[in-house]
């Protein structure tokens, strides 16, 4: 899955992605940047 790395300030490839609910219920996706290792968090599922 690829997602907006504020770090490195491009899309990048997540990592060790996991489906999660936001405090709304809406889906999300938390993972890891394959390139520096910041979190990352994409809104959506």
């Amino acid at each position: 899955m690829e997602g907006y790395c504020m770090k490195c300030k491009t899309k990048r490839e997540m990592k060790d992605v996991k489906q999660v609910k936001m405090k709304n219920g809406k889906a999300a996706n938390k993972g890891v940047c394959s390139h520096c290792g910041t979190s990352m968090f994409k809104i959506g599922g």
